[in-house]
């Protein structure tokens, strides 16, 4: 009988990887996994995937699992977290408890972008924004065919609620727990006292314009320039669900998470 196997991706900068990895190989070989390194994985299957870092290897990982039903399970060497398990103190423990498949698994949705008649799928967010250099961006977005802002901005972020308490949040747009089905749109420093949030329904497309007559703007997918809306073009958005599978262990809550990573949200 062959053994389970794991992917391991481990942000090589991060202080104290070397060990980490050393203990994660020993986890593995004491539960009888076979552990991978990624970029090593050429067209293998993996049974669970281990990241070693932050929020940015977390989300680098889930998009590599995008298709798959791979969990991903994090152990947090970045600064934040918010995405991964357990921190790096306890790692041995968590390591343990997930090699004997002792989690929860969270389906996480997603958004599917089109741009200039090519598809992109984001877990966090996509975002159109003025390029440097270039004039204030004017951008409206349409919520099932009805205009609902039209805006001059630096650009706008459309979330979902894995990647609500990044950009978006940054933007003073709506937290929204694992689990909301539906994404959050808001704009990037608009030039008005009336730019406000909104929390789109998961059925809902969404139609975002570049009105500017002359300059282009940047579109950004999870962090990474895709493509760029040109001037009078339009890009659509909709909601999709079962992009990318995220293990945590049991007993921690979305709530308890915010108050840890974030604080009180009133107090």
């Amino acid at each position: 009988m062959s053994k389970p196997v794991a992917f391991l991706y481990s942000h090589q900068h991060a202080e104290g990887i070397k060990d980490a990895v050393a203990v994660t190989r020993a986890a593995a070989e004491r539960h009888g996994w076979e552990l991978v390194d990624a970029d090593e994985a050429d067209n293998r299957v993996a049974d669970l995937c281990i990241v070693l870092g932050g929020d940015g290897s977390m989300l680098a990982a889930l998009r590599q699992m995008i298709g798959t039903e791979t969990p991903v399970f994090g152990v947090n060497f970045g600064r934040v977290g918010f995405l991964t398990s357990v921190e790096a103190a306890d790692m041995e423990l968590g390591l343990d408890r997930a090699f004997a498949g002792d989690y929860e698994l969270f389906d996480l949705p997603g958004l599917e972008i089109t741009v200039e008649g090519e598809k992109y799928l984001a877990i966090n967010d996509v975002s159109f924004s003025r390029k440097p250099r270039s004039g204030v961006a004017e951008l409206s977005y349409r919520i099932s065919g009805e205009e609902v802002g039209h805006v001059r901005c630096d650009g706008l972020v459309a979330s979902t609620a894995t990647g609500s308490t990044g950009y978006n949040l940054a933007n003073h747009g709506p937290i929204l727990a694992w689990g909301v089905q539906g994404y959050a749109v808001s704009y990037i420093a608009p030039h008005t006292l009336t730019g406000r949030p909104l929390v789109v329904a998961p059925t809902d497309v969404m139609h975002v314009v570049n009105h500017r007559g002359r300059d282009g703007v940047d579109t950004t997918v999870d962090g990474v320039l895709v493509a760029e809306l040109a001037p009078s073009a339009e890009a659509e958005i909709r909601f999709v669900t079962g992009l990318a599978r995220l293990a945590q262990l049991p007993g921690a809550s979305f709530y308890q998470r915010i108050g840890v990573k974030f604080g009180h949200l009133a107090i």
